[in-house]
């Protein structure tokens, strides 16, 4: 190869690798001076965390999930029984952490949620996403598309401003945002869970997945007494 060629090649491969540099980064958030363990409130070109419950709580409850994601899935009705009893006593905060080289729908998923957030409706996607996640898991890239508009439209969204908002510069930091938080706690499985920034254990984690969630609602029993608010009171059905 003469010399120039070998000037060519060179250059095209700089500009190959810078690309390559550019795509990985082009969406990560700087996380560094963001406190992890506080609920994140929307700024000016920034969405904010995504709360149910007291905003105002003591305790916080966190989800590091995924929503093509099993196991998050199996949690699912748990974590939405547990939401449901502490919302006037916590804030339970969902936060994104796609496993996107295991689950090539997840981060389209997030973006359907997020969309529908900026509508004041991520947890009415939310729902939709996770109990029906089998019928989208395996969809193609043109299906799942048209699988979440049709949650969109079902739970009442502007469908123009929602296909805007799915690939909005908003939606996408906020997703990177997550994501950065995620490995800034050295999160790496889902669904993670935590309190006041206190992981929980695999055992309390499986319990959500596969029994009745009661040790998490003793963790955060502890935790609402500690802080000197009286736990709820537990539901007849327990």
């Amino acid at each position: 190869m003469s010399k120039t060629r070998w000037i060519i090649f060179a250059v095209v491969c700089v500009l190959v690798l810078a690309g390559l540099v550019f795509l990985v980064n082009r969406n990560r958030v700087n996380v560094s001076d963001v406190d992890a363990n506080t609920i994140i409130a929307a700024s000016e070109g920034s969405l904010g965390d995504n709360v149910y419950g007291n905003k105002d709580a003591k305790v916080i409850l966190f989800e590091y999930g995924d929503f093509q994601c099993p196991s998050c899935g199996g949690a699912y009705s748990q974590i939405k029984a547990v939401k449901e009893q502490y919302k006037d006593k916590i804030a339970f905060v969902f936060r994104n952490l796609p496993l996107t080289s295991i689950h090539p729908n997840a981060l389209a998923a997030a973006s359907a949620a997020e969309a529908a957030g900026r509508q004041g409706k991520f947890w009415e996607m939310h729902d939709q996403l996770y109990e029906n996640q089998n019928s989208w898991s395996n969809a193609s890239t043109d299906q799942r598309g048209s699988i979440f508009e049709q949650y969109a439209a079902a739970i009442g969204l502007d469908m123009a401003r929602y296909q805007t908002d799915l690939t909005s510069k908003e939606v996408t930091e906020k997703i990177a945002r997550d994501r950065g938080l995620a490995n800034k706690l050295k999160l790496s499985a889902t669904p993670s869970i935590l309190i006041n920034g206190e992981k929980m254990d695999d055992e309390t984690v499986q319990d959500l997945v596969q029994g009745d969630g009661a040790k998490l609602k003793a963790k955060l029993d502890t935790q609402l007494k500690a802080a000197g608010v009286e736990p709820p009171k537990a539901t007849t059905e327990e």
